[in-house]
């Protein structure tokens, strides 16, 4: 519920949610163009169209929202796959491709289209113990190169502990902390 209602794909019943100093919750359809295209969306499962390639999946944004030449928008989705180590695998299908580098394509995907704001819905979400700190290294990694703000939407406390430098709580559906990671260690709230 909080990823849609930061996206704004589903309407607060009350509150405000500001993106760069601005209040998103009365903007229309139309206003909230240019607010979503400032953020990219790294899905639980990926989500990539298993009947296309890596390579064509990375280049659909930039397909449907750019009036980019063929040529740039090879050169992009090249760099980005290259960026995440995954150019190697750009002609194959998703299912011919393991978990860990279907995330790291789907992350390639998310940032063709250079937003600020990256938001990770369970990215280490049923990987093995040495797959999800790959990833976490990955976030921090695309973080720091990209320059992206990441939000992270997680139930793996070990991700939050390694990359978080931030942590909201929810319980209930509020947030019942807002601290810095070593707060959350420090409480006695169960």
């Amino acid at each position: 519920v909080l990823t849609r209602q930061i996206l704004r794909l589903e309407s607060p019943d009350s509150g405000r949610i500001e993106v760069d100093g601005e209040d998103i919750v009365p903007l229309d359809d139309f206003q909230l163009v240019p607010i979503r295209r400032k953020f990219g969306m790294v899905f639980q499962f990926g989500a990539l169209f298993d009947s296309m390639s890596v390579f064509d999946n990375v280049a659909f944004p930039l397909r449907e929202h750019t009036k980019m030449s063929r040529r740039e928008i090879r050169d992009r989705a090249m760099q980005r796959l290259a960026d995440l180590r995954v150019d190697h695998a750009a002609q194959k299908l998703p299912g011919e491709i393991s978990g860990g580098m279907q995330k790291r394509v789907a992350l390639a995907r998310a940032l063709v289209l250079e937003p600020a704001i990256l938001v990770y819905d369970e990215p280490t979400s049923g990987l093995d113990p040495v797959s999800s700190r790959l990833v976490d290294d990955l976030i921090a990694e695309t973080s720091s190169r990209y320059g992206v703000t990441s939000l992270v939407i997680t139930h793996d406390m070990a991700s939050v502990f390694k990359i978080g430098h931030h942590v909201n709580m929810l319980y209930k559906g509020a947030i019942e902390a807002s601290v810095p990671p070593d707060e959350i260690l420090r409480s006695d709230n169960p």
